[in-house]
């Protein structure tokens, strides 16, 4: 795992316009994308076409392609890169529904450390679908979520990522669990 330290030099570097600073910070993290993106493909079917590599490379290319990004540390860079890999898995699943006849194919998310119970299966597309319906009713759980499954932060970390207490971020997680644990139910 890349130093905080290393990673937020670097990204203050990209934010500066140095060109060089956005290979460095790809070997800077490449590692732990990797193993994030193989954290949520970790409960997908055998013979999933998408693997943990094209999974980082297309949060990757996305990232790259957000000009409005400016991530002030590795926390914040790792919940865009979080969020963005959800928004892959998200249209991957959409691609596939739409190119496959006779209904749709869905495909699987494990949410066990969301709705703990283990192994729990559910559709990348009921899940985007639930996160919207939580977000028009208070978007900072969704940030919870996120940051919390998808970037796999702690809650002090997500806390001071959302200028909120850890007691709040706990009590936000909690009921957002609750709510998409009973919108996938």
């Amino acid at each position: 795992m890349a130093g905080t330290g290393a990673i937020t030099g670097v990204l203050k570097r990209l934010a500066a316009g140095e060109a060089r600073a956005d290979g460095e910070l790809l070997e800077l993290v490449y590692a732990e994308l990797r193993v994030l993106a193989a954290r949520h493909l970790g409960g997908e079917r055998p013979g999933h076409t998408l693997s943990p590599t094209a999974l980082v490379h297309e949060a990757w290319m996305r990232l790259a392609d957000d000009a409005s990004l400016a991530p002030e540390d590795r926390r914040q860079f790792f919940a865009a890169a979080a969020r963005r890999m959800r928004q892959v898995l998200v249209d991957h699943a959409r691609r596939r529904d739409a190119a496959k006849r006779g209904g749709p194919v869905r495909e699987a998310v494990t949410l066990s450390s969301l709705v703990d119970e283990g192994g729990t299966g559910v559709d990348a597309l009921a899940l985007e679908q639930a996160l919207e319906k939580l977000e028009a009713h208070d978007p900072r759980k969704v940030r919870v979520v996120e940051l919390r499954y998808f970037a796999g932060l702690e809650m002090h970390e997500i806390a001071e990522v959302l200028g909120i207490s850890r007691a709040t971020a706990q009590r936000d997680w909690e009921v957002a669990r609750t709510f998409l644990y009973q919108a996938l139910a």
